[in-house]
């Protein structure tokens, strides 16, 4: 359960097709009266939520970007961040009893 909602906010946001979405909903959420943790009656707890949103979308949108630039700077065409094949680690696991 570590970090789940987390690596699903990346998950989504590096996939092209969500992208875009993603980012406007992360947007609209942290400028949107409508809150998990309402400013108006916590107002320093009401931040939190608006806070923890916004530095996904920085961190994962910065991410992007840096990478889109050494991809371009090496001369390739582009990260391709929807073939998760080519990124993944095959690990064995065992049971351990």
């Amino acid at each position: 359960m570590k970090n789940v909602i987390y690596e699903q906010y990346r998950k989504l946001i590096r996939n092209s097709k969500y992208r875009w979405i993603v980012i406007i909903a992360s947007a609209a959420y942290i400028i949107s009266p409508v809150d998990l943790l309402p400013e108006l009656f916590t107002f320093p707890v009401g931040l939190i939520d608006d806070g923890l949103v916004a530095t996904l979308l920085v961190t994962e949108v910065s991410a992007i970007l840096t990478e889109k630039m050494k991809a371009k700077k090496e001369g390739r065409s582009g990260v391709d961040f929807d073939n998760d094949e080519k990124n993944t680690v095959d690990v064995g696991s065992s049971r351990m009893k």
